[in-house]
């Protein structure tokens, strides 16, 4: 590359090691700590909202302690990274190659790993007023969706019947229910008839009713109501 005198520039003169070292001097003491106290704090949040505000099936602490660790790992990368232009460009490559494989079933644990990753990113970017404002806005707005009380309950009706000529009073049975009710499975064989419904019922003596209803249709063999909270579980 040609300068305006005739000067020749190179690649190596563009990116000195000079430049290329001048954002680490950046990286002082007191950043690392208050960048990592400022997590810390942040992923308590987190772990307190989401222990508040957990609807599923079965709680793990575990994976809530996890998002404090995450908050705390993803400010450290990031810390680094801004820190050295060099640093940044091997991290990149290096994290391209890590792949997890740990399943998630609940959507919301993927909204909490990702508030966390985000938390930690804003903050090692010592964007503290960011990540503090932000988490705490993002935190009241969960914990209004979670006061807004569920319509109706969600339950698994499994049915097992001698052959499938019941199934039309077994779904009479379940629109006198007046709740909004359908089928997820139906399997047919030379024992009989196993059938799964999903229905809403407002209240629990409603599946008592229901239940003892069906169970006293001709040709049924049992019926059994499941708590449901929409995922199947292996």
């Amino acid at each position: 590359m040609n300068g305006t005198a005739g000067t020749v520039f190179t690649f190596a003169d563009i990116f000195k090691k000079s430049f290329l070292n001048t954002a680490a001097q950046d990286l002082t003491l007191g950043r690392i700590l208050i960048s990592l106290g400022l997590a810390f704090a942040i992923g308590l949040f987190i772990y307190f909202v989401y222990k508040r505000t957990f609807r599923g099936v079965l709680y793990s602490r575990s994976f809530n302690l996890s998002l404090i660790a995450i908050c705390m790992i993803t400010t450290l990368v990031i810390m680094a990274v801004t820190s050295n232009i060099v640093l940044s460009l091997g991290m990149v490559g290096a994290l391209s190659i890590v792949r997890f494989r740990t399943a998630v079933k609940d959507p919301m644990d993927l909204v909490f790993l990702f508030w966390s990753i985000a938390a930690g990113i804003v903050n090692g970017a010592s964007l503290y007023v960011l990540a503090l404002l932000g988490s705490v806005i993002i935190g009241l707005v969960l914990f209004l969706l979670n006061l807004q009380p569920a319509t109706a309950n969600s339950y698994l009706l499994v049915v097992q019947a001698e052959n499938d000529q019941v199934d039309a009073e077994v779904r009479s049975a379940l629109h006198s229910v007046r709740q909004r009710s359908h089928l997820k499975s139906k399997t047919i064989s030379a024992e009989g008839m196993e059938a799964t419904y999903e229905v809403r019922l407002k209240q629990e003596q409603e599946g008592s009713q229901l239940v003892q209803q069906i169970s006293a249709i001709p040709g049924v063999q049992s019926a059994a109501l499941i708590a449901y909270n929409g995922d199947y579980a292996a």
